[in-house]
């Protein structure tokens, strides 16, 4: 049987923080985890008790990347078709993330490598102790620095030239270097990052979240997009949402000189 290798925590406020459970290697992934974290994602979407969503690690790594023993070495023992299934399911773990439309906050107080490196950048915001690291290190491995959507994730965040320079070299980028390039939207002390993290998503789980959840698919939709067809499907998400009960409670507390209170609907 295997054991789950994280575990999924809601508080009161409806913020679920998933935290990556293998302290002992710094939350290395294994076949296993790929493949828990994959149906997660998926999971998540319908799941009533989670509307913003915290990803961290135990101890005192965010997560190292794929395990070098339980995987790397394993899959010199399969064949084309082996691998290609194991390639398929990483990069599955984050298009889960990214159709997921409720916000994933990453709070990354320790090192972020390989392919924990593109499990923060998946995520929607990243909140970073100061004494993290990111770690892009594909190619020092002799593979492509383009793995599970890195090459069409990274240049959006931090633009192509910079995001080439990350992927070809995979030099460590500190945390200051970090929110320099924009890859951390925040930096704050090592003991502050999971609060700061669930502030952030607690605020998220609060607010409006059907506008929450249409921004993130439009983020993600408009990507691929000409503007003519952005703007197109930007007019017809506003016009469904001005139509929304959230929207008018915030036109009533407006006129009531009161906080609204949204419901997501």
């Amino acid at each position: 049987m295997t054991t789950q290798q994280y575990r999924l925590e809601v508080d009161a406020d409806k913020v679920g923080v998933l935290t990556l459970d293998r302290p002992q290697t710094l939350n290395s992934l294994t076949f296993e985890l790929y493949a828990q974290l994959e149906k997660l994602f998926v999971d998540l979407e319908t799941d009533a008790r989670v509307k913003s969503l915290v990803l961290t690690g135990a101890g005192r790594g965010f997560c190292s990347g794929g395990n070098v023993e339980e995987i790397i070495g394993k899959l010199f023992e399969r064949d084309a078709a082996g691998t290609l299934e194991f390639t398929r399911m990483t990069g599955a773990v984050v298009r889960n993330m990214r159709r997921l439309t409720k916000p994933i906050v990453a709070a990354i107080h320790g090192i972020a490598a390989g392919a924990g490196a593109v499990l923060a950048l998946a995520s929607d915001i990243r909140v970073v102790g100061e004494k993290a690291s990111f770690a892009f290190l594909f190619s020092k491995v002799g593979l492509t620095g383009a793995d599970m959507g890195a090459a069409w994730l990274l240049p959006q965040v931090v633009g192509m030239g910079r995001a080439t320079e990350i992927l070809l070299l995979g030099d460590k980028i500190d945390a200051q270097e970090a929110h320099r390039i924009g890859l951390a939207n925040k930096v704050v002390p090592q003991e502050r990052v999971v609060e700061e993290a669930v502030a952030i998503a607690r605020r998220l789980a609060t607010g409006p979240t059907a506008a929450h959840a249409m921004t993130k698919r439009l983020l993600v939709n408009e990507a691929g997009m000409d503007l003519d067809s952005a703007i197109e499907q930007e007019a017809q998400a506003q016009a469904l949402l001005l139509r929304m009960k959230d929207h008018r409670e915030f036109y009533d507390a407006w006129r009531e000189k009161r906080e609204p209170r949204f419901t997501g609907r």
